[in-house]
């Protein structure tokens, strides 16, 4: 798969230290990306699953994985593949998507790689950028439009469950 970059020790993709995971290739290119040499899809580096396993793993203190982009749900079979290891080992996983939960679900009814990528997340940050919409003072998402989905609550409930940032441990 390719990978525009790999942030390790991060404390702003999500709760905790995270390994953020940057996606190469991205069909959004939404004004204002703080990632847009994550565009091409030709760009970026290639890494294998077992690659990004090792990468991840080498941190002994890490709370979770952030999937990020570029777009993620672009390479879904490869992440879905390292969110199940990921996964086994305890891990949450958040991810960042310029879909919305509603079209990733329609999208998973017709992808195999899409439904097993979405049904193993903890959370997804949902919805394109929007720079008319753009707030510094969110907690994990850059613009008002973006959810914080608790995508297992959500499955489970037929609905739209937002994730309770109040039951942060800081």
């Amino acid at each position: 798969m390719r990978v525009f970059g790999i942030e390790r020790d991060s404390i702003v993709d999500g709760p905790g230290i995270r390994t953020v995971i940057f996606c190469q290739g991205c069909p959004w290119q939404c004004e204002g990306c703080h990632n847009p040499k994550s565009w091409d899809f030709e760009g970026g580096t290639e890494y294998t699953v077992e690659q990004l396993v090792e990468q991840v793993f080498s941190n002994p203190l890490l709370s979770g994985v952030t999937l990020s982009g570029g777009e993620p749900f672009c390479q879904a079979g490869e992440l879905a593949q390292l969110v199940q290891k990921v996964k086994a080992r305890g891990l949450d996983v958040w991810c960042y998507s310029g879909y919305t939960f509603e079209q990733l679900v329609d999208l998973a009814s017709k992808d195999k790689d899409t439904h097993q990528l979405l049904q193993q997340l903890d959370v997804l940050v949902d919805g394109p950028f929007l720079i008319a919409k753009k707030d510094l003072n969110l907690l994990f998402r850059g613009s008002q439009n973006q959810r914080l989905i608790d995508v297992q609550n959500t499955l489970k409930n037929g609905k739209i469950v937002l994730f309770d940032e109040k039951n942060l441990q800081w």
